[in-house]
């Protein structure tokens, strides 16, 4: 059976329906650059013990080779993974290990506020208030052999710092580091005592086979999140729904800088596009609404994003990138929408929702490079 699965190219995956009593486990037709065919349902809650021997495949850089990269673990409904867990991502299908989470505040728009209600925290748009939500994020790391998979669907290198020099406009990435929600992560165990490849992996865990997981934090990766902190941090998620086109924004502040006798306020975001339909669409168009507190408002339209018109279809029904936003003014705030194209040739408007750009109060400088 082993070798038939490698041969085919199989890959197993849980679907996220939610609104069912049990999830769904799928093992999915693995076809090079993540293009994938759901065969063979089963569900999870019932099978869970046959589902515990199952191993994931993952494939090789030069997208020939599937091979076995540990023992599926049943996801957690209730409480948070631990860091130096493994995991396969549910959207990108990468391998990634936990660093440590994040508790967020999810503002979900496709969530109606009931009158019952206590009192929300709450982010107005027009009429309509938003409820927000605490949820679970992780800091993680990428292997590096997943890299060239995922690198058309979502950027590798979309966590950027303020470079710590005088360029008030220059930054650098950390590569392979990422956000990861708590309902994306893929739980599984490995026997290998250097099961992902990141230049970061032995710095900041150490294989220690008398704990779950066996990969435990080393004080350099302690140190490292207490220094990074601030430009770390996720503290607000956005997210919207229009005509099956979901959207989810993450700013995040990076820190000031001083140009021509002026603060200059930056801001990273990271944004997801995902199709919740099986209409096929392609990402035409951008078209932004700045507003800084200094009182300016600026419009940016332009094609696609950071340089791409991706298509979502059922088989790739997502797509990730970062991008940056300055302000002269401590705050300010962002909207829009994205133009989107069906095959027929006939367009509909997504909309981006808006989110707050807000600087620490702390506002010390940036990390340099890797230091720790």
């Amino acid at each position: 059976m082993a070798a038939c699965a490698i041969r085919r190219g199989l890959f197993l995956s849980v679907s996220k329906y939610k609104r069912r009593s049990h999830r769904v486990a799928s093992v999915l037709e693995y076809n090079c650059g993540l293009d994938w065919t759901r065969t063979r349902p089963s569900c999870l809650h019932c099978a869970s013990s046959s589902f515990q021997q199952t191993r994931f495949m993952s494939s090789r850089p030069n997208g020939k080779v599937l091979e076995t990269v540990g023992v599926f673990e049943a996801p957690k409904q209730h409480g948070k993974y631990e860091t130096g867990q493994l995991f396969l991502h549910s959207v990108f299908g990468y391998r990634g290990i936990v660093l440590f989470p994040w508790h967020a505040r999810l503002y979900d728009r496709d969530v109606c506020p009931t009158i019952s209600d206590s009192k929300p925290e709450s982010l107005g748009h027009g009429s309509k208030e938003v409820k927000g939500k605490t949820h679970t994020y992780y800091q993680v790391l990428i292997d590096t052999r997943d890299c060239p998979h995922i690198s058309q669907r979502s950027q590798t290198e979309a966590v950027t710092f303020l470079a710590n020099h005088d360029d008030s406009r220059a930054l650098y990435a950390i590569p392979g580091l990422d956000y990861v929600s708590h309902e994306d992560i893929l739980p599984y165990s490995s026997t290998e005592q250097i099961p992902i490849q990141h230049e970061l992996f032995e710095r900041f865990l150490m294989f220690n086979p008398s704990k779950t997981p066996p990969f435990t934090p080393r004080d350099t990766l302690r140190a490292w999140q207490e220094k990074n902190h601030p430009w770390l941090e996720l503290s607000d998620v956005h997210r919207e729904t229009t005509e099956n086109i979901r959207v989810t924004v993450i700013p995040f502040y990076m820190g000031m800088r001083e140009a021509q006798n002026s603060h200059v306020y930056w801001w990273r975001y990271c944004i997801r596009l995902e199709n919740l339909g099986n209409e096929v669409v392609q990402l035409r168009e951008r078209h932004w609404r700045i507003f800084s507190l200094s009182g300016t408002l600026e419009t940016v339209r332009g094609r696609g994003v950071v340089g791409r018109e991706p298509v979502l279809s059922k088989e790739q029904p997502a797509f990730q990138y970062s991008s940056h936003v300055s302000l002269q003014a401590p705050s300010g705030h962002m909207w829009g929408t994205f133009r989107i194209e069906r095959t027929d040739g006939s367009h509909f408007d997504v909309r981006i929702p808006p989110f707050s750009l807000e600087s620490n109060k702390d506002d010390k400088a940036p990390p340099a490079g890797y230091t720790l």
